[in-house]
């Protein structure tokens, strides 16, 4: 009779994995230390209610590192990002428009102040990169 091999008696014998019972991400959204943050406010439908209670939060917040407006859109981008393909299709797209809402909001409306003062434009990632000849 063939002995086992060593390595399978021994995940024989390892811990079933533990359950996770929250996500360290979760907890950054609930409990913030720079923002206090109307609760559910990434589930409403308006994107104009939402950059203004994120505007509303970062204004008042005392606790912030930066500018009110960075602030604001770092909570809603880490939002974004952390739900990430869990999030469906018209979630998305309702973010999508309260950071755009947002910018609007602080007066911010270009893109990037580099490229409104005429800067070229950014090389996609996976774009060779151009050799000087």
């Amino acid at each position: 009779m063939a002995r086992p091999l060593a390595h399978c008696a021994a995940m024989a014998q390892t811990k079933p994995a533990r359950k996770r019972t929250s996500r360290w991400s979760a907890r950054v959204t609930r409990k913030s230390d720079a923002l206090d943050l109307s609760r559910g406010v990434f589930t409403w439908k308006d994107p104009k209610r939402i950059a203004g209670s994120l505007k509303r939060s970062a204004e008042r917040s005392k606790r912030r590192k930066s500018d009110p407006y960075r602030s604001a859109l770092s909570m809603l981008t880490f939002y974004l990002n952390r739900a990430g393909k869990n999030l469906p299709a018209a979630r998305l797209k309702t973010l999508q428009r309260a950071k755009a809402e947002l910018r609007k909001q602080f007066g911010r409306d270009d893109q990037s102040r580099s490229r409104a003062a005429g800067a070229a434009p950014r090389r996609p990632r996976n774009a060779p990169k151009r050799v000087k000849r």
